[in-house]
């Protein structure tokens, strides 16, 4: 095996952690020598993190997660044997709850293999520095998305009931009006969310099905085709003033949020870029907000794995208006944030896996039916 397991190692150059606070553990996946040790140097600068195991190849790591647990794997696509893009399910299932980071050349935005990493369960992506990319920030991109799944990771160990408890708060039942409208909102570790849920729904719930992500707009385009594949539904990026048609699924383009419109009896997309509090554009916030507005108790949001807490706004004016929001679960969840926001607010009424979600919708999509 040409791993070096190193659950010791801290390197000459490693600052030292703050006194009560576990260093995050970290893998380096890469075919490249050069790459590997460039990436440890640049690794064990900060205090917080540990380098634990290198790996030459997809398959050397899976054998080394069989001996040494990690919180964050750095992972590149290009190697010999089954590569890093195949592998990556079996590295998830063999890493028990650490998350994937894409360091590649092939992670370009709006690359195939970038959104198909995503999709098969990657956290984020980095594209190696190159020419004229990151202005020399690299070593700060990469250390900032690696506090970002990393912090996550170290609280997944403590469980609900070793916290503080939280205020009790009293979670709004589903709504019973006939469903009109999906609005589904996603950050980190969203495409695969959206990939496992919008597989998992019946062909025909005979809605409309909203998405805003979290991505640049070169990503967009290929996210359409991803969740076309996943799912057998036609999924396009929204352009303003298009009709909306059961079953069709719509994505905020990455340069402005996605609204809910009316115009005499179609629902139809209007497009708007104002600044919003999380920053994000798109948001999630606008969608939820506008389905709010427009559609009221028939409308249906769905809050996914995210960081931040956009969509918490939105998703208060849904339930306002009687409508009602599902969240992902943490288990399941690459970043609890933009989920637990909603649940903490008291605004979910289920909490879930994406799987068992597109169960609640259809059995939502089920009962207007029969009525």
């Amino acid at each position: 095996m040409s791993d070096v397991l190193a659950s010791s190692r801290s390197g000459p150059g490693s600052g030292t952690a703050k006194p009560g606070v576990r260093r995050l553990r970290l893998m380096i996946v890469d075919d490249s020598m050069v790459a590997r040790a460039v990436l440890s140097r640049m690794v064990e600068t900060d205090g917080g993190f540990q380098i634990v195991a290198v790996a030459g190849t997809a398959e050397d790591a899976i054998e080394a997660l069989g001996q040494v647990r990690v919180d964050v794997i750095l992972l590149d696509l290009e190697m010999p044997g089954a590569g890093g893009l195949k592998s990556i399910p079996n590295i998830l299932a063999a890493a028990r709850g650490a998350q994937v980071l894409i360091v590649s050349s092939q992670a370009e935005e709006g690359a195939e293999e970038t959104v198909a990493a995503l999709a098969l369960g990657a956290a984020d992506t980095l594209p190696k520095p190159g020419t004229g990319r990151f202005n020399g920030r690299f070593s700060e991109i990469l250390m900032s998305k690696l506090r970002a799944l990393g912090s996550v990771d170290e609280q997944r160990p403590v469980r609900a009931s070793s916290r503080a408890s939280p205020p009790l708060v009293r979670a709004p039942a589903m709504a019973s009006a006939p469903l009109g409208l999906l609005a589904i909102g996603a950050s980190t570790g969203g495409i695969h969310a959206l990939a496992t849920l919008l597989g998992a729904l019946p062909p025909k719930i005979r809605v409309p099905i909203l998405v805003t992500q979290h991505l640049p707009a070169t990503f967009m385009s290929v996210l359409a085709r991803q969740l076309t594949t996943a799912s057998g539904r036609h999924a396009v990026v929204a352009e303003d003033g298009m009709s909306l048609g059961p079953d069709q699924i719509v994505i905020a383009p990455g340069t402005a949020h996605l609204n809910l419109d009316r115009m005499r009896d179609r629902l139809i997309v209007r497009l708007s870029s104002q600044k919003m509090a999380s920053g994000c554009l798109p948001s999630v916030d606008p969608m939820l907000t506008s389905a709010a507005t427009v559609l009221g108790a028939r409308a249906l949001g769905i809050m996914l794995t995210g960081m931040g807490r956009d969509g918490c706004e939105g998703a208060a004016r849904l339930v306002a208006a009687g409508g009602s929001v599902i969240a992902q679960d943490e288990a399941s969840s690459a970043v609890w944030g933009m989920p637990r926001a909603v649940v903490d607010a008291g605004l979910a009424c289920a909490v879930l896996p994406p799987a068992r979600i597109a169960q609640r919708i259809a059995f939502r999509a089920e009962e207007a039916l029969c009525r």
